[in-house]
């Protein structure tokens, strides 16, 4: 599975290739998917392009991508502390929704992960547990009593040296042990991104590449487009690479 991150937290300041607006998004979706995406992640953005889980936000934006693209084509949302700081609004935001998003992320190292990750679960959503290097969120997943309930663990190589990035992301994927039989999606990001997700490949593990993880195609050109990047990951994901150790 290649997952597309379509936006992530950037902003304006990013550049016009990283769509912010419903309408841009799903445009961006629709050619990503037409690319070979088969799963979703987005960040849906307020009209000055800030990270939210508001309900009327969230409900425009799915329905945007929604319309654009097969039924079969999961699409999933960011719960992230930075879109909404306090654990009980977040909670409350997710209880307000009135359109579902397929799945949703939950950084398991951030403050209220377990209660967010309950709350979705009981509106039938599923969780993508965000596990990052770098943090103690192995540790707390593995602790987890809802870790057997997950939808998937994304392994988040936080390490944007792509010289040691993939030593970061098998130290990673070993603190991650059996993850509760739990599939695993590994990435990188930013100067990470082809290396761990060419090691992806490697184990035969899922990924995940858009705008949110790399602006940058693995020759150091700017990419044009999330379809752009998909299309290349689908060639890096399948083609044995030197540096494999």
């Amino acid at each position: 599975m290649v997952q597309l991150c379509v936006n992530g937290a950037r902003g304006s300041a990013d550049g016009a290739v990283v769509p912010l607006s419903p309408e841009a998004v799903a445009d961006s979706v629709a050619a990503a998917v037409a690319a070979g995406a088969t799963d979703v992640h987005v960040h849906p953005k307020t009209p000055c392009g800030r990270d939210t889980l508001s309900p009327r936000v969230l409900a425009v934006t799915l329905e945007a991508i929604r319309a654009r693209i097969p039924a079969s084509v999961p699409v999933g949302v960011t719960t992230g502390a930075w879109a909404e700081p306090d654990p009980a609004s977040r909670v409350a935001r997710i209880r307000s929704w009135t359109v579902l998003p397929d799945h949703a992320s939950v950084n398991w190292h951030e403050p209220g992960a377990e209660e967010t990750a309950a709350a979705l679960l009981e509106r039938g959503v599923g969780v993508e547990a965000g596990v990052w290097s770098g943090t103690d969120g192995a540790a707390r997943f593995l602790r987890s009593p809802l870790g057997p309930r997950v939808l998937r663990v994304l392994a988040e190589v936080t390490d944007t040296d792509p010289a040691t990035a993939p030593d970061s992301a098998r130290a990673l994927l070993s603190a991650l042990g059996p993850a509760h039989g739990r599939p695993v999606l590994l990435h990188g990001e930013d100067g990470g991104t082809w290396p761990v997700l060419r090691l992806a490949g490697r184990l035969g593990l899922a990924t995940r590449i858009g705008l949110e993880d790399t602006l940058l195609l693995p020759d150091g050109s700017r990419a044009a487009s999330n379809a752009a990047l998909v299309t290349t990951a689908l060639r890096e994901f399948t083609t044995p690479h030197r540096d494999a150790h």
